[in-house]
């Protein structure tokens, strides 16, 4: 009669398929994980933008002029997300020349963030938004 040994382990096909499983499961997810981090990127430039509005908001109403002295102002910063060690992913200036009573702020995607679907995103001091595709904002 014949004796069966017990087998401890895996077998290689057992290995394969768990590895491609992994692999499609990784091949899915990594392109989703990717845009989630863009859109998080895009969501602090946008914040970003709300926030330098604000503060032109605040130079209007103290002097009834957005330029200061004639020229266009210096933001308080120009890079989203400020302070970070990480990386640039937007670079913030006027888009033109700032005027009496108008000006618009845009955010270029820089490094990584260049792929983003939204591309530069704009906030003018009406409040009017404007970004590559619809949906942006």
């Amino acid at each position: 009669m014949k004796q069966f040994r017990s087998s401890k382990g895996f077998s290689l096909i057992e290995l394969m398929i768990v590895v491609a499983i992994i692999g499609i499961i990784a091949a899915i997810a990594y392109p989703s994980y990717q845009n989630n981090v863009r859109e998080t990127r895009r969501t602090t430039a946008q914040a970003d933008l709300m926030e330098l509005s604000q503060w032109m908001e605040r130079q209007y109403s103290a002097d009834h002029d957005y330029r200061d002295g004639g020229g266009d102002p210096t933001l308080p910063f120009d890079e989203s997300p400020r302070n970070s060690g990480s990386g640039v992913f937007y670079n913030i200036s006027f888009s033109g020349n700032v005027g009496q009573n108008s000006y618009t702020l845009r955010a270029v995607p820089n490094g990584d963030q260049s792929n983003d679907r939204c591309g530069t995103l704009t906030l003018d001091e009406t409040g009017a938004r404007g970004a590559g595709d619809t949906g942006c904002w």
